[in-house]
This record gives C-alpha cells, structure tokens and sequence, in this order.
C-alpha cells in the first residue's frame, strides 16, 4: 500500500425525509443567502424544490432559484450562475438533484468567491482554487458520487471540452440523502448511474499498482457485488427502497476516495467517454459502458492476475487459470451493462459508427492534442486511445 492522505470532511444526512433539516444543516455552516441549483425536471415536478425555498424562508434564510441545468453541465451556465449568485450576495450554494446540478453548483461557488476569474481557467488549471462559497446537497439520483467527491466536470460548449476539476473546496459541507428522491427517476438515467458507481469504483481497482492493498481491494470488491447484487432489483422496481438505499450509499463510497487509497487510479475509460459526450452529448454512464469493454480486452493482458482477481471476487467465476478467468469477468462485466440497457459499443451508444476521422479526432482531443497519456494501468497516447475507440466502434 502507497501512502496517501485521505480527508472527506462530508457530513451525510441520509435517510427517509433526511431533508426536512436542510435549513439547519446550512446555519450549521454559516450560510444565511443561498442561490439553490437544480435541474428543473423531476425536482421541480416533485415539489421539491417549493418545498425547500419554502423551508428555507420559513428559517429566515434569503433564496434565489437557479434552474434549468442540463446534463453534462456547460461552462456558459456556470457563468450564468455565478453571476447570479454575486447579484443574490450569496453566502452558501445549495444544489438539489444529481451530478451535473451538484457539479455545476461547486463551479458556481468557485466564481463567486472569486469575483473576475474565468472560472474555465480553474479547470484548465492555469488558476489554483484557493476560496469557495460553501456548497451542500439534496441527492436526487445515485450516480456521479458528486455529493461526497472532490471533483466536479464542466463542458465548453465552444470549444468542445470536457475537463474534470479534482481539489479539496469541491467537497460539499453536507449531502443530504433520501432514497426515495430517486423513486422518480427513470429506468435509463437509474442505470447510468450504476454504471458511473461500478466505473468510479474499477477505475481505482485497475491500476499500476501490484503490492499489498487488501483492505482498499475488499472495499471496492463489496461496493461492486452490492451494486450488482440491487442493480435489478432497482431497475424493476425503482420504488424499492431496500435496494435504492444500497445502491446511493454506494454512489458516495464509490467516489469519495476511499476505494482508491494506497494506489494510483487510471481513469482512461472516463477520459474516453468524457470526449464522446463533449462531442455527441451522450449520457456519461453510456459513454463509459460504451468503451469499457474495449479498454480492458486492450489492457487486460498488462495485468492478468489483477483482472484474474476481479473475476473471481466479483463475479465469482471459479476458472483455475488466470487468463480464461480475466476474459471471462471482462464478458460478465459487459453482459451486466448490457442487460441493463447500457449500449456496450459506441456504434449502440451514437446509433451509428463512427468515421475514421472522427475517431482520430477523438483520440486526438482526448490526449490534449497530443500533449499527455491517460491511464496508470497502461497509459495510452493518442495513438492507443484511437485503437481502443476503434475497437470499441462495433
């Protein structure tokens, strides 16, 4: 096991009708006017977000409202945002609904603690975030880990990138979370986010790293058999409370850093489905199972005892012989995707294949022009990242 540093200050309120004390979990952290992000749909169709201004003025707290955030959540309306919440003097960011909403509200919390920045140059890293609004949560849909995690993710919709952001004020103050605020959700957007949930986690699992690190190992070993142990249960019945309330806890464990604690982590399939949802808008949990299968038939054979061991703890398949067995937690792992409903190709993913140029221009894009490898695995230059997006266009 490597060294590490591990601090996830995230206090969970979890459980039925958890935010019923939202308002007293901001005075808590001294906000007292809010800007309340979200996305608009379910939230708001729910109630929910009537209920929490509602519940906010009633405690003497001043709230604006800021929705209409979309998935994979863009750069202009993280700009927008942050004006608003300049405008409002807000002192605490609160964000109600999954990933993108939570994400695109610790954007928001950046630029307003920082008034004049270009918030885009925090992830490209030419500015170091040094101060933030404090941020909490109400979790709408088990998925990104946002809500526990130190990183957020921001499109440019005019130039085309997608960039993650990792550093220590990403961590929201609070998360508050309900399983059934997932009750609404629909069947494909429940089943990304259990893709995104196995990916965090087997992102951490498949790396350089080849000494001792049981402890990290059987953490992320039980998330992954939880997940496909409810994974049906909840896709057949989303109001299955025993089964959405596994499956949350699991979205914040899988992201919050301790699955990956004395190891590197790869992340390349995330960097590969980061440049097809930039490019095509594709959901992130599709655009992840879309090029999992062809990463690890490219990468396995760096590591055959590591992908050996994933197949016997996770899917318990009892082959004696490491290279029958790593092939055969690669097919299980696809199979479960699919079954689903996740496309496990980009030709399933986009409808259609893509071109040669295209993919060259995908590889390209995710190497950063050629400036970088992704992976700690098998790290991979544009080159490699090209071949696995080809083998993933069937």
């Amino acid at each position: 096991m490597q060294s590490f540093t591990f601090c996830s200050p995230t206090e969970i309120a979890f459980g039925k009708n958890a935010c019923d004390n939202t308002a007293a979990l901001i005075k808590r952290y001294g906000g007292s006017r809010v800007i309340l992000v979200y996305g608009g749909g379910s939230a708001e169709r729910s109630g929910l977000i009537d209920r929490m201004k509602k519940q906010l003025t009633n405690e003497g707290i001043a709230v604006m409202l800021f929705g209409g955030v979309q998935p994979n959540p863009t750069l202009q309306k993280a700009r927008e945002g942050v004006a608003a919440a300049i405008s409002h003097r807000a002192d605490f960011v609160l964000s109600v609904g999954g990933g993108s909403a939570i994400d695109l509200g610790k954007a928001v919390a950046h630029g307003a603690a920082s008034p004049g920045s270009d918030i885009w140059k925090f992830w490209t890293r030419d500015i170091e975030v040094t101060k933030s609004l404090a941020t909490g949560c109400i979790l709408t849909i088990s998925a990104a880990g946002s809500e526990t995690s130190d990183s957020a993710v921001l499109t440019n919709e005019e130039t085309g990138q997608k960039r993650g952001l990792s550093c220590s004020l990403n961590r929201p103050r609070f998360a508050v979370m309900d399983p059934q605020l997932t009750f609404s959700v629909p069947r494909f957007h429940t089943a990304c986010g259990i893709a995104d949930i196995m990916m965090h986690t087997m992102e951490r699992f498949f790396t350089a790293e080849k000494g001792i690190n049981e402890i990290t190992d059987r953490i992320a070993v039980s998330i992954l058999k939880t997940v496909i142990k409810y994974a049906p249960a909840i896709l057949r019945d989303p109001c299955d409370y025993g089964a959405a309330s596994e499956i949350m806890w699991c979205g914040s464990l899988s992201h919050n850093g301790i699955t990956g604690l004395g190891r590197p982590s790869d992340f390349s399939v995330h960097q590969m489905g980061h440049e097809l949802s930039a490019r095509f808008d594709s959901a992130h949990g599709a655009s992840l199972t879309a090029v999992w299968g062809a990463w690890a038939e490219y990468c396995y054979q760096t590591d055959i005892p590591r992908f050996a061991y994933f197949a016997r703890s996770v899917w318990d398949i009892p082959e004696k012989e490491d290279g029958a067995a790593a092939k055969k937690g690669i097919e299980m792992t696809v199979d479960f995707f699919r079954s689903a409903g996740m496309p496990v190709s980009i030709k399933e993913l986009l409808k259609r294949p893509l071109s040669g140029t295209e993919i060259k221009e995908l590889a390209f894009a995710c190497s950063y022009n050629g400036t970088r490898r992704i992976g700690s695995l098998k790290p991979l230059g544009t080159d490699e990242i090209a071949e696995v997006y080809r083998a993933a266009n069937i």
